[in-house]
């Protein structure tokens, strides 16, 4: 991997492949690895003729951890993700995100428009603008000292999780007290690059992809069929709707 600073964080990243750039940001808890290179993501998007970088965000893998919610606003976790891309010498990319990702795109497009070609967003629908549910059981469930305390199923979910990525419990909680931040409706309404939004059928979190597409001048729904919030990221289906979006808009560099 790579790095380079900004903001006070180290931030480390892959750059593979040749051809138009594809930005992926990865969910909450996870990891440039865990969402994108074991899934099967980066050697798709590489194959298919994509350059593809991936970052760990701020708090996540081998990139700077803080203990302070402060820096975990979506708008400064975005503005990471461009100033890499100014790193790179990137004027414009695709974009793609999953989960905590896909609301830091979203942020993205907004803030710094002239970045994002397009966008993929999977696993947040609705949700980003009404909230997905309550998530303080998490933070609870991330910094308990005997996960055999933990009551809530999705508090047990995300530990397991945060357990099998090695990941600074401590730093998470501090994260997702505040990268959950909502985007108001109007808000979404600004966002005009053409957004792919990918949710599972099964996924309770995310709310509906139809209802956030509703809101978005060019947003277009896609059902992950029989696929709950975990499982969605490596499906099939998901990476061949993908490439067939990217295909249909392809990047214009002016």
């Amino acid at each position: 991997m790579q790095s380079f600073t900004h903001d006070g964080f180290d931030l480390f990243f892959i750059d593979e492949g040749q051809g138009d750039p594809i930005l992926l940001i990865h969910g909450f808890a996870s990891t440039h690895y865990v969402n994108w290179v074991a899934p099967g993501w980066v050697k798709t998007l590489r194959d298919a003729g994509f350059r593809v970088i991936a970052l760990d965000n701020r708090g996540h893998g081998r990139s700077t951890k803080s203990h302070d919610r402060d820096d975990y606003t979506p708008a400064k976790m975005a503005g990471d993700a461009a100033a890499l891309l100014e790193h790179l010498n990137v004027s414009k990319a695709h974009v793609m995100g999953y989960s905590m990702g896909a609301r830091i795109s979203a942020f993205l497009a907004l803030g710094h428009p002239e970045k994002v070609a397009t966008l993929i967003l999977g696993g947040l629908g609705l949700g980003m603008t009404e909230g997905v549910g309550e998530w303080d059981e998490i933070a609870e469930a991330l910094l308990a000292r005997d996960p055999a305390s933990i009551q809530s199923e999705r508090g047990q979910m995300f530990r397991r999780f945060a357990d099998q990525t090695k990941s600074d419990r401590e730093a998470l909680a501090a994260c997702i007290a505040t990268s959950r931040e909502l985007l108001p409706p109007q808000d979404a309404g600004r966002i005009t690059a053409p957004t792919l939004i990918a949710v599972g059928t099964r996924d309770d979190i995310a709310g509906s992809p139809q209802g956030l597409a509703d809101l978005l001048p060019n947003g277009i729904a896609f059902a992950i069929e029989r696929r709950d919030h975990m499982l969605a990221v490596g499906d099939r289906t998901f990476k061949a709707r993908a490439l067939a979006f990217l295909e249909e808009h392809p990047l214009d560099r002016t």
